[in-house]
C-alpha cells in the first residue's frame, strides 16, 4: 500500500493506482473529459490537472500513479486557473451553440465550462469545416469535436473496427474517418458506441421525430409503434425516475398521449422470432451431417453489417430469420391489417430501439415483404423517444401504467431477455428443449450463458446430442471468436453474436450517461422482468400460437418464410462482392 494525502485527507491506496483512481475512491472528485477508464487514458484535456507539492509543473491525474508520501492539490487556485485556461481553449475550437445541440443538458464540456464558471472565451474562434452526412443513420458534426478520441479508442480496443482516426496535423488536427472514406462508404457496422461515449454533441443519431410527429398529425395515417425489450430498462434515466418506477407500462401511457393508435411490445416477435429461428436450428441438427456449423442468430443488425463486411464467407450460416423489429412490420403490415380490416397502405408502422444500425436494417430493399412500402418506416432510438416526450410537454413522473393494446402486446420472459447478451440463446434453447422432447425445461436451465462475459461458451444435453453453443458480445469479442472458428481452434452448434457490449442494453441508441457503463445494471432489469412473468416460454405465448392458427399455420411454412425470413445476399455492404 501507499500513504499520499490528497487535499489534506491522508488515505492509503494500492500500489499502482493513478490519482484520478485514488481520489474517486476516497470521494475526492477530479474532473475530467477525454478519460474513459483502461480504454483512454491519455491526459489530452488538460482537464485532470493536479499540483504536487514540491513540483512547479502541474501533472494530469488520470496517467500518473502514486508514489509513497505525495501531497496532492486537486483544486488549488493554480489548478483551477490552468483548467479555465484548458477548458477556454477547447471552446474556442467547438461549435458552443448549445440550444440545438442534442446533448445540451447532459454535456460533459458544458458542465465542466459552467463548474468553473467560464462566461467568455477571450480567445478567437477557430472551427474545422468539413462536410458531413445528413442522410446516414450515424452523423457527425465535425465543428463540435474536441478532438478527446475517445471515439478512437472505442472503436480501435473495444469493437476492433478502426472506423475513426486522426487526420490532417496542427491546429488542423482533427477527427475523421479512416482510408480518406466517407461514412456512408466505410464498413462501419453502426453499434452507435463512439456515439454514447462522445462527451459532447459531435456525433449523433439522425433524428427522424419529425417524420413520427408528422404521421400522427395525419389523419389517414394508423400509427402503431413497437417498444424492444431493452428500452424498457433504460428509457426512465434522463428524466432521474428510479428504474421500479420507469416501467415499460409508463412509456405506454406516454406514448398514448403522443397520440400512437396502437402500442405493442417487440417482445411479441421475439417469442416468433425464437419459434422460426429455432425451427430452423432444429432443422439444421436433423441433417447435421450435411449442414455447415455454427448457425449464428440474425437479429442484430450492426452484427449482420459486421459479418457481410468482415467475414461475407461465413453469411450463408446467418439465420434466415428476420430480427423481431422486421417480423413486427411484417406482421403488423399483413395478419394486423387483416384484423382490423384495412389497407396495409394506411399503417405507419414506427420502432423504438436501442440501436442505430435498425435504422439502416429497416431501410433495407427487402424489407418490404408485406407489400405496403418498407414493413417498418422509421426507427427511433431510445433517445429520440425521450426527446419526443419532452418535446409534448409529458411529465413521466405523474404517469400512471397503461397496458399494451392486443394482440402483438403480449411477450414472455423469454422475450425480454433478449435485450441483454445471451438471452437469445437462453429463449432459444428454452423452446428448443421443448420442441425436441415435449417438456418444458426449468426456465433457468441454461443460465450458464448469461453474464458481461465478452466471450461465454457452454454445452448442454438435447435428448441425446450435446448441444455447443457460444455467446458473444462487442464486435472485438466477436472478431476473437470468428478468428478462432475460422482456425479450427473452436467448434460451436449454435452462435449468439450482440454487436454492442452487453448487448442491447448497452446499445448505442440507449441514453448516454457519460463516464458510466450501465449494460450490467439494465440487464439485471431485464431478467428480473423474465422471473416475474408468468410466461417464460416463447412457445406458451397465446399471442404467437394464434398467429400460427390463424395466419402462418407453423414455424417454417412457406407464408412464414416469405414474411419472417430474409435472404442476407438481397443487399451488399461497401466492398462487399
Amino acid at each position: 500500500m501507499v500513504t499520499i494525502t490528497i487535499d489534506k485527507k491522508t488515505i492509503q491506496v494500492p500500489k499502482g493506482t493513478t490519482i484520478l483512481e485514488a481520489a474517486k475512491q476516497n470521494g475526492i472528485p477530479i474532473p475530467t473529459l477525454c478519460y474513459l477508464k483502461d480504454i483512454n487514458e491519455i491526459g489530452a484535456c488538460r482537464v485532470c490537472l493536479v499540483e504536487l507539492e514540491g513540483k512547479d509543473r502541474l501533472i494530469t491525474a488520470c496517467n500518473n500513479v502514486v508514489e509513497e508520501g505525495m501531497v496532492i492539490y486537486t483544486n488549488s487556485p493554480k489548478v483551477r486557473q490552468a483548467r479555465i485556461t484548458n477548458v477556454r481553449l477547447i471552446l474556442s475550437q467547438h461549435d458552443c451553440n448549445c440550444p440545438t445541440c442534442v446533448r445540451s443538458g447532459n454535456c460533459s464540456l458544458q458542465k465542466l465550462a459552467n463548474d468553473l464558471g467560464i462566461i467568455r472565451v477571450p480567445y478567437e474562434k477557430q472551427l474545422f469545416h468539413s462536410r458531413w452526412t445528413k442522410n446516414f443513420p450515424l452523423l457527425r458534426n465535425y465543428e463540435k469535436c474536441i478532438k478527446c478520441m475517445r471515439c478512437i479508442q472505442i472503436c480501435d480496443k473495444v469493437q476492433n473496427m478502426h472506423v475513426w482516426d486522426l487526420a490532417n496535423t496542427g491546429s488542423r488536427t482533427t477527427v475523421d474517418v479512416t482510408g480518406n472514406r466517407i461514412l456512408e462508404e466505410s464498413d462501419c457496422a453502426l453499434c452507435g458506441q463512439c456515439i454514447t461515449h462522445c462527451p459532447v454533441g459531435a456525433l449523433r443519431e439522425r433524428d427522424d421525430t419529425p417524420k413520427v410527429f408528422r404521421a400522427l398529425a395525419d389523419p389517414d395515417k394508423i400509427t402503431v409503434v413497437q417498444i424492444a425489450p431493452s428500452v424498457r430498462a433504460a428509457w426512465g434515466e434522463p428524466f432521474g425516475l428510479e428504474r421500479e418506477f420507469a416501467t415499460v407500462k409508463r412509456l405506454v401511457a406516454a406514448m398514448r398521449r403522443m397520440g400512437f393508435d396502437y402500442i405493442f411490445d417487440t417482445n411479441f416477435t421475439a417469442d416468433l422470432t425464437i419459434m422460426e429461428e429455432g425451427s430452423e436450428f432444429l432443422e439444421k441438427l436433423k441433417n447435421k451431417e450435411n449442414e455447415k456449423f455454427p448457425l449464428f442468430t440474425s437479429c442484430c443488425p450492426g452484427w449482420v453489417r459486421f459479418m457481410k463486411s468482415q467475414y461475407p464467407d461465413m453469411k450463408d450460416q446467418l439465420s434466415t430469420a428476420k430480427s423481431p423489429q422486421q417480423m413486427f412490420g411484417a406482421v403488423a403490415k399483413s395478419y394486423y391489417a387483416e384484423l382490423l380490416g384495412v389497407d396495409p397502405e394506411k399503417i405507419f408502422c414506427v420502432s423504438v430501439m436501442p440501436c442505430l444500425a435498425k435504422k439502416h436494417e429497416c431501410a433495407l430493399p427487402n424489407m418490404n415483404d408485406a407489400g405496403a412500402g418498407q414493413d417498418v418506416d422509421v426507427v427511433l432510438t431510445t433517445r429520440e423517444v425521450d426527446r419526443m416526450i419532452r418535446a409534448e410537454h409529458i411529465i413521466p413522473q405523474e404517469l400512471e401504467e397503461e397496458e399494451f393494446d392486443t394482440p402483438l402486446g403480449v411477450g414472455t420472459g423469454a422475450a425480454v431477455i433478449f435485450g441483454a447478451t445471451g438471452g437469445v440463446m437462453e429463449a432459444a434453447l428454452r423452446s428448443a428443449y421443448y420442441l425436441v422432447t415435449g417438456e418444458n425445461p426449468q426456465p433457468d436451465a441454461f443460465r450458464e450463458v448469461r453474464g458481461m462475459d465478452g466471450w461465454k461458451e457452454a454445452s448442454f444435453g438435447l435428448a441425446g446430442t450435446e448441444l455447443k453453443v457460444a455467446v458473444a458480445s462487442g464486435l472485438g469479442n466477436t472478431r476473437r471468436l470468428m478468428e478462432a472458428l475460422r482456425k479450427g481452434e473452436v467448434s460451436y452448434h449454435f452462435v449468439e453474436i450482440m454487436a454492442c457490449p452487453g448487448g442491447c442494453v448497452g446499445g448505442g441508441g440507449q441514453p448516454v450517461r457519460d463516464g458510466e457503463e450501465l449494460a450490467e445494471i439494465r440487464s439485471d432489469v431485464l431478467y428480473g422482468l423474465d422471473a416475474a412473468n408468468e410466461l417464460r416460454f416463447s412457445h406458451e405465448n397465446p399471442s404467437v400460437l394464434k398467429c400460427y392458427e390463424d395466419y402462418f399455420e407453423k414455424p417454417l411454412s412457406h407464408r412464414a418464410h416469405q414474411l419472417l425470413h430474409t435472404d442476407h445476399h438481397a443487399w451488399k455492404m461497401p466492398g462487399e462482392k
